[in-house]
């Protein structure tokens, strides 16, 4: 089988295309025809070496922890039923034609549903209605999400607003501005703008006066921040007494280092990247929700980009170029 391998710590161009043998499923596990591979910012990371300190991983190794295809064989152990599901599954080397996982790790597509669409919503469906529910997001919520063009911030947008909550959305550039605003955000502001933390803490309700004073109202009741960074930092203060804060993102190089001791005198409930780490059981429960809204037309998430396995270091380019919007999918 072909498949992308990161050969040495380095840009993009150190992915390159390998002939490997063909996995066999063994016990307990499924072998899955890949349709489509999920990507991550964090990927990159990995490949340039900048996340040794999180990420025991040393070349030569195969990207990818997310696809969707289809089961053509299973091992020992595994009902039969599963031969020809189409499924998404949680792996190790998914950059790659094909893979096993733990049967425990995949979940089934619904009918009418593109593996696609289903591939998309591998990684950040999962997280993203997670992070919903551990930050409890009720109606009239005032919501901020940081990176909200991206993968998981489109989605975000679209889960909140059907938990009856109002988002004010954080992007980079007017093409950015104009999906998220498409996507049913009831504001945006353009972080490349200045003046945008203001306007952000406008746009979730609070006026100067309010803010000025810190009161419980001068803010947004949760900041999901993807972003991370100076700029995750910059939007801690937006978080009104008493409210939650999720730093889940990384993609800048750092996460939001905020003062736990600050929150803690404010009453802000603090969220981090271990909050969203969630067991198996836990994971086929949020993959199978986020299936299920896409598959009734109720969530829709946006893919930018998707190249062939063999362009996997074009991939990361544009992955790293910040310029695309949503998701970037690799199909072998």
């Amino acid at each position: 089988m072909r498949a992308a391998q990161v050969k040495a710590f380095g840009g993009p161009e150190v992915l390159t295309t390998v002939e490997l043998p063909d996995p066999v499923p063994g016990p307990g596990e499924i072998l899955i025809e890949v349709a489509h591979t999920d990507t991550l910012h964090v990927e990159t990371q990995i490949r340039a070496g900048r996340a040794r300190a999180w990420f025991d991983v040393e070349p030569p190794y195969v990207p990818g922890s997310g696809v969707c295809g289809t089961v053509t064989a299973v091992g020992d152990g595994v009902d039969a039923e599963w031969l020809g599901r189409r499924v998404t599954s949680f792996v190790d080397g998914g950059y790659a034609e094909l893979v096993t996982a733990p049967v425990t790790a995949a979940t089934r597509v619904p009918d009418g549903l593109g593996l696609r669409t289903a591939a998309a919503l591998v990684h950040d469906g999962v997280t993203a209605a997670g992070l919903l529910e551990l930050t409890a997001v009720g109606p009239g919520d005032r919501v901020l999400v940081l990176g909200a063009s991206g993968g998981m911030g489109t989605l975000l947008i679209q889960l909140a607003r059907a938990r009856g909550a109002r988002v004010v959305a954080a992007v980079r550039g007017a093409r950015k501005a104009a999906l998220v605003r498409e996507l049913g955000a009831d504001a945006v502001v353009d972080v490349t703008e200045s003046g945008w933390v203001e306007r952000a803490r406008e746009a979730s309700g609070a006026g100067a006066g309010e803010a000025a004073t810190g009161g419980q109202e001068a803010g947004a009741d949760v900041v999901l921040d993807g972003v991370g960074g100076e700029l995750g930092l910059a939007a801690f203060p937006l978080t009104a007494d008493g409210g939650r804060f999720s730093a889940h993102g990384a993609p800048t190089g750092g996460f939001a280092e905020v003062d736990p001791a600050e929150a803690a005198r404010r009453g802000v409930t603090l969220f981090g990247i271990a909050d969203v780490q969630f067991a198996p059981a836990e994971a086929r429960r949020l993959t199978a929700l986020v299936l299920a809204e896409a598959a009734a037309g109720r969530l829709r998430p946006v893919i930018g980009a998707r190249f062939p396995l063999t362009e996997a270091a074009a991939a990361h380019a544009a992955i790293e170029g910040r310029q695309l919007v949503g998701k970037v999918l690799l199909s072998p």
